[in-house]
Order: structure tokens, then sequence, then C-alpha cells
């Protein structure tokens, strides 16, 4: 599979002497893009083996992850369900209309409730209410998604440095686990309190080669100021490239912050993951009345 990398040109880039790309997975499908499609791939095979015609899985109301699992379930013939974290409110936002219109079949839990989704006594509940499940973690997060996100990168990528947003942190550790050891895989957690996720992140990968920077969450998950709103509307105009607002959007501030405090040498080479997530840009805009690009 050909993916698209782009050069980016940015004064900044050029006064340092460094060179980024990016790395468009956004691209593969217009429905289950960026690190979503590599983390389904092998679990939905896995289920497919099991002989479940059933997926179930976990988010928020503005889960990227709901919205490509309702949608790569619906293609690949499975029914699927969708345990959401909150109350229902109507109308529904696009990204549980979205769902809901691939087949998905939503149920809303309590935040308490929600909390204990990998207890056995909440999974078995489950079963009870709905019967045999292949179940896909929340954020798709388990072995079978690291091993498709060690697909990300290719022979090709050949930068010193590979950049990443991290959400459960299952992305970061395909890229590290495929990285070569002459290479420095760095993520920038959507979260606060990303640090924590240095635990979860070793447990999925042997190697050293990374480092995470936690300062760039903007507030937390889903939280954004009017500077980073302003710099994705203007990388959109400059470079045609559009970036969400819970991500990507955080983490290419964050490289261009960490190019201007000279954390990369001068000749360094940047690839930048584009991660996907854009159709939870519709949600930003209709709660603030905001132009970000999307891809719905």
């Amino acid at each position: 599979m050909k993916i698209k990398t782009k050069e980016i040109s940015h004064p900044l880039l050029k006064e340092k002497e460094i060179k980024l790309f990016i790395k468009r997975i956004d691209l593969i499908h217009p429905f289950i893009s960026g690190n979503k499609w590599y983390k389904l791939k092998y679990n939905l095979l896995e289920a497919k083996k099991q002989n479940t015609n059933t997926v179930l899985t976990f988010g928020g109301a503005y889960s990227n992850h709901i919205s490509a699992t309702s949608f790569a379930a619906k293609e690949k013939g499975f029914k699927s369900i969708g345990i959401i974290r909150g109350e229902e409110t109507l109308p529904l936002n696009d990204t549980l209309d979205f769902a809901k219109k691939q087949g998905m079949s939503t149920h809303y839990v309590s935040r308490s409730d929600y909390r204990k989704k990998y207890t056995d006594d909440f999974i078995d509940k489950l079963r009870e209410k709905f019967g045999n499940f292949y179940l896909v973690p929340e954020g798709g997060t388990n072995e079978l998604a690291i091993k498709g996100a060690q697909e990300i990168l290719d022979r090709n990528d050949t930068q010193d440095f590979i950049c990443t947003a991290i959400g459960t942190g299952g992305t970061i550790s395909g890229i590290i686990n495929s990285s070569c050891d002459n290479q420095k895989v760095l993520g920038f957690p959507a979260i606060k309190g990303g640090e924590d996720l240095e635990k979860d992140i070793s447990e999925w990968t042997n190697k050293e080669n990374w480092k995470l920077f936690s300062d760039y969450h903007f507030g937390g998950y889903a939280k954004i100021s009017e500077g980073l709103i302003q710099f994705i509307m203007d990388f959109y105009n400059i470079q045609n490239i559009p970036l969400d607002a819970v991500y990507t959007g955080k983490m290419m501030m964050g490289i261009l912050d960490l190019v201007a405090k000279d954390y990369f040498a001068k000749g360094s080479e940047i690839l930048a993951i584009h991660t996907g997530g854009l159709q939870g840009n519709i949600g930003f805009n209709k709660r603030f009345g905001l132009n970000l690009p999307h891809n719905l």
C-alpha cells in the first residue's frame, strides 16, 4: 500500500535547517482513517477466525474509534455494539449519528460503571445482555492492534525522528517496535497526565528509543485554545493539510515548538504520522461555531 508523504515548508524549519515530513495515513480510507485502520485490521481478522458475528467496543461520545469501528464492522459483515461513556444526548452528535447509520447499536453507561469496563463482572453482564461477541478494547489497543500499528512505518521511512500523537499508547508502541535503533520515536499525549502512559507503553515494547512530551495537551483530552485553532487553520491554508484538534494539531504544534527550542540538531529529518481523527472536527465546529477542516 503506497502512503503519501509530503515535506512541510515553513520558515522556522528553513531557519533551523531541519526537514519535516508528514505521512498521510489518514488518507488510507475515508471512514476508517489513519491509525484506526491498522489497529482494527487484525482484530477483525481474529473475530472472523473465532466465528463471531458481533464486535463490541467502548468509547466516548466523540470517539474516533467508535466511528471507525462502526464502519469497519459493517464493511466486514459484523454487527457492532458501542458502549458509550455518559448519558445519551439528543439529537445525537455527528460521531454517534454516523455510527448508528452504520448499524452500530449504542448503549450508554454511567462514568462510574464505565471505569469498570474491563472487570470480569462487567464483561459477564454484557455477555448476558448481548450474547457472544468479540471484544475490541477502548481505542482498539491490544496486542493485535499493536501488530497492525507495526505496519505504519515502511523501509522508506528513514528519518531521524518519528513523531505521533498518543491516545491509549497502542499506535506509538507499534511504531517503536518497527522503528530502527538509530531512530528516536517521540510521542505527544493528547491527555493530561500523559506521562502515566509510559508504563503502558513499556509493557508493549522492549525498546528504549522513545520519549514522551506531555506538555502539549492544551488542558486535557479534547480541550482546545484559540492558539491551537488558529494554528490548525493556518496550517491548512498554507500546507493544504487538515489537522484535527484532539490529536494531530497538538502534535504538530509540539513539533514546531521543539524545533524553535532547538531540541532537534541542525540537519535532522523528522517524520510526523498523520493518524486521522478529522471527523472529530465536525463536533468542534458545531459546538463552538468554528470552521475546522474535516473529512465528512
